[in-house]
């Protein structure tokens, strides 16, 4: 491996473990290049490598942002962003409900807790009125129910969709918080009685009010 993807590798590790978060410009190529003890050149040429993967977004006049945590995420990113608010549903649909079932039937009691934990919480973000804060409080818990089918493919999959499921949830509203709360607390009890059948019909009545 060449120094150039050397130090990519290492600057995809700052992105993977969270240090340079999703959304965050990055420190300026000088201040790489003396952290790593490498040229700015060198620099230069890792970050580009990590522009054209879809990790990172050079902003004239502003600086290199993080856009993506992993190249996976970058490139379903690039994938899914000509589809149309319909089809983004369905693919939501499709992979929560196969998710729910799957879960029923293979969840841990430590996987109950957990879900039942991020249900309350879940609830606890719509007091915000923060919208960013209800996205990642509802896609933090239906990554938990894909976590509970223990399926590593599928977590990875999911996961690397989250940043494009979250884009669209930001503008997204049930029009009935109540019953949108009533139909999640099923749900992770649903999967907790191991009722895989009930579990999929119920994530249908979530997703069904925005598919009007």
């Amino acid at each position: 491996m060449g120094l150039i993807d050397q130090v990519a590798a290492l600057f995809q590790d700052e992105i993977a473990s969270g240090r340079w978060p999703v959304g965050e410009r990055i420190p300026v190529e000088a201040e790489l290049a003396t952290a790593f003890g490498v040229g700015r050149n060198t620099v230069r040429e890792a970050l580009q490598s990590l522009v054209h993967a879809g990790l990172l977004s050079r902003e004239q006049g502003r600086g290199t942002f993080v856009i993506s945590s992993s190249e996976l995420s970058g490139s379903l990113s690039r994938q899914l962003a000509g589809g149309s608010r319909l089809h983004y549903l369905e693919l939501r649909l499709a992979l929560d409900s196969t998710a729910a079932s799957l879960a029923a039937q293979r969840r841990t009691d430590t996987d109950v807790e957990q879900l039942r934990r991020l249900r309350d919480e879940r609830e606890a973000s719509w007091a915000t009125d923060d919208p960013d804060a209800r996205a990642g409080a509802d896609l933090a818990l239906h990554r938990a129910i894909v976590a509970a089918t223990h399926n590593p493919l599928y977590v990875q999959l999911y996961s690397s969709m989250t940043d494009v499921f979250a884009s669209h949830m930001r503008d997204e509203e049930s029009g009935d918080d109540d019953a949108a709360h009533r139909l999640h607390h099923d749900l992770v009890e649903a999967i907790a009685q191991g009722d895989a059948g009930r579990a999929t019909g119920l994530v249908a009545s979530i997703f069904e009010p925005f598919m009007r």
